[in-house]
């Protein structure tokens, strides 16, 4: 199983970034995804996630305004937008996939991480 996270990169502050998450044997139309993010000497802290079936999406009050997640299903692949980009954005970050089934079972997937550097 396979979740491939892409998309980062340098960019300067205020500008923007879009990370793509997809799999090629996961249906990730029924999961929910996640993005999380690890800086230097940090933990790692989950900043968005969009829900399987119904759909909705959560975002920490630090990128809410400021990301956008979103599902394309034609494409399997789970985008996160990222505009305004501060220094502090600066991480690795991650997409996780959940899949938890109506026997209880749950599945957890982790991508590679990608990393992000906001910096001038």
């Amino acid at each position: 199983v396979q979740l491939q996270a892409s998309g980062g990169g340098l960019v300067q502050p205020g500008g923007s970034l879009r990370l793509s998450c997809a799999s090629f044997d996961l249906n990730l139309y029924s999961y929910a995804v996640g993005w999380f993010r690890q800086a230097p000497g940090k933990g790692r802290e989950g900043i968005s996630c969009i829900t399987g079936r119904p759909m909705s999406t959560h975002y920490i009050d630090s990128v809410k305004g400021r990301f956008t997640i979103s599902k394309d299903n034609a494409e399997n692949t789970v985008y996160l937008q990222m505009d305004s980009l501060k220094p502090e954005d600066t991480a690795v970050y991650y997409c996780h996939a959940r899949l938890v089934t109506s026997f209880g079972q749950r599945y957890d997937y982790w991508g590679q991480g990608t990393q992000v550097t906001v910096s001038s």
